[in-house]
């Protein structure tokens, strides 16, 4: 099958512009328009959640009344099915990908939020089954069907239950992991009499036996292939430290799973033309930077110092991206260098106290802002100098993707992504974009500082980093490159799957 007639359904939580809350609504975006400009005939569906505003994205009915399968038998207080509609935004041939939206007022409609809700389980297994119901009623027939973390892996769980009518069948199944999250239910403490094993027939809706079946492992174990954002993250999970209890089996399974490292927008975040920073610079014009990084300094309150290096922290400020390590150490650098500190994110609490007395502590190098903000980050990291990325994991780390693209280098523990991403500084080679650490101790991680602060007082050596850095390709059509291939590898797995006498692996991966 050549690429130009390969039919994918995109199938995600959440998709930008509509509906994003992190890096899986972006990929959501990007992705299928890189498959588009390859000749990938992409359709995205997802929730028509109640933020989606019908004025500024105007939809246009496809499928009224659709009547969706809840597993509840007849003669129960439960519904035994649920009427939803499917919209539809953008059209294909003109190279906007067409988006299905899953309309049902109770479940998405009338919700605030993407996330967070005691039946997530409902609202995501009802998205799973709509989409099968939506390829069934000929809507939109797939080659493949691409589901993304566990709100869709209901889905290829709904495939393998269907395969018996031999459309269904067809459809090959790749199941990305953006992170190891299951869902509400407490997989890695369960008992014994609530552990699911994946064989068993999804239950109904409405009941508690759904409610602890585990969608991420059940799409994990029926899908052709597997994909994580990154080729290190693909290695980590298959162990205890990282597999969030399913180490096991994602070793059992290892000969379907792959590492796909996410892409960033260069149109996006381009130094050359972005709006938001104070002063456009190129690799040509490096030395504008030094007027982004005054600008940061007066909006941080910060001494305005041209020589003196900016440490920098953009996102989540939390345990899982290693904050812990700069509460144990910042204080002993900033007392021992002539550096300062910007942090930018929502911080959780534990961590509030600290780098407001951190701020007290060291008046005019220190400053923080601890509300999201889509703009500042832009800031920081075209005027910062380095920024910390100490993460315990990181399946993707699109952060330091977005720093590097602007000159901001990277100090960085080489987990997940970070480590496919970001190359450590080798005086010697005279290579590196970034330094790099292995273990999650305090003492690496004020190593890796040491080593940036250091050098950062060579121009010469620094200014070669940062160019290193900037010319790096992480480009949105290189990654829908390495998903076309993962794509025809899903296809052909699912024909040697439908052979009478399959290879081992495949009656192994469909049983």
């Amino acid at each position: 099958m050549s690429q130009g007639n390969l039919k994918v359904l995109f199938v995600a939580a959440e998709v930008a512009p509509f509906s994003m809350m992190g890096g899986l609504g972006q990929v959501g975006y990007f992705l299928p328009r890189g498959l588009l400009k390859k000749g990938v005939d992409v359709r995205i569906f997802t929730p028509r959640y109640a933020k989606i505003d019908p004025v500024k994205f105007p939809l246009k009915m496809v499928v009224e009344g659709l009547r969706v399968p809840t597993g509840e038998p007849p003669g129960t207080n439960n519904p035994t099915e649920l009427i939803c509609n499917i919209k539809s935004f953008g059209e294909t041939k003109k190279g906007e990908p067409t988006v299905y939206f899953l309309e049902n007022q109770e479940y998405y409609e009338q919700r605030a939020n993407v996330y967070g809700y005691s039946d997530d389980h409902i609202r995501f297994g009802l998205l799973s089954r709509g989409a099968l119901e939506f390829i069934k009623n000929d809507g939109f027939v797939p080659d493949l069907v691409h589901c993304n973390d566990w709100h869709t892996g209901y889905l290829i769980n709904f495939l393998e239950q269907e395969s018996k009518e031999s459309r269904i069948n067809k459809i090959a199944r790749l199941m990305s992991v953006h992170n190891l999250y299951q869902g509400n239910f407490d997989f890695a403490h369960c008992s014994e009499m609530d552990y699911d094993d994946g064989k068993s027939p999804l239950a109904s809706f409405y009941t508690e036996q759904f409610y602890k079946q585990n969608a991420l492992k059940r799409g994990v174990i029926y899908a052709d292939a597997v994909n994580t954002v990154s080729e290190t993250y693909a290695r980590e999970i298959m162990t205890d430290e990282y597999g969030k209890g399913m180490h096991n089996l994602f070793r059992e399974l290892r000969g379907k799973l792959f590492g796909v490292l996410n892409g960033l927008d260069y149109r996006e975040f381009n130094p050359q033309t972005d709006k938001i920073i104070k002063a456009n610079y190129s690799l040509n014009s490096l030395d504008k930077r030094a007027e982004n990084k005054k600008d940061l300094q007066r909006q941080f309150g910060l001494d305005e110092d041209p020589d003196v290096p900016i440490l920098s922290f953009w996102g989540r400020i939390d345990t899982q991206k290693g904050v812990t390590l700069m509460q144990e150490t910042m204080h002993f650098l900033l007392s021992e260098f002539d550096a300062q500190l910007v942090m930018v994110g929502p911080i959780d609490d534990q961590f509030r106290d600290y780098f407001l007395q951190l701020e007290k502590d060291f008046p005019g190098r220190v400053g923080t802002h601890f509300l999201y903000n889509p703009i500042l980050p832009r800031k920081v990291s075209a005027g910062g100098d380095i920024v910390l990325l100490p993460s315990k994991y990181e399946p993707g780390g699109i952060v330091a993707l977005e720093a590097m693209r602007y000159g901001c280098v990277p100090v960085v523990r080489a987990t997940g992504g970070l480590a496919d991403s970001v190359t450590d500084y080798n005086p010697a080679k005279n290579i590196g974009t970034g330094f790099t650490f292995k273990k999650f101790t305090r003492e690496s991680f004020i190593v890796a500082v040491v080593r940036a602060l250091e050098t950062y007082k060579d121009k010469d050596a620094w200014n070669k980093i940062v160019r290193r850095a900037m010319q790096q390709d992480f480009s949105w059509g290189k990654v829908a490159e390495k998903y076309l291939d993962l794509y025809q590898r899903a296809v052909e797995f699912r024909k040697e799957a439908l052979l009478p006498n399959p290879p081992t692996a495949f009656r192994q991966i469909t049983t």
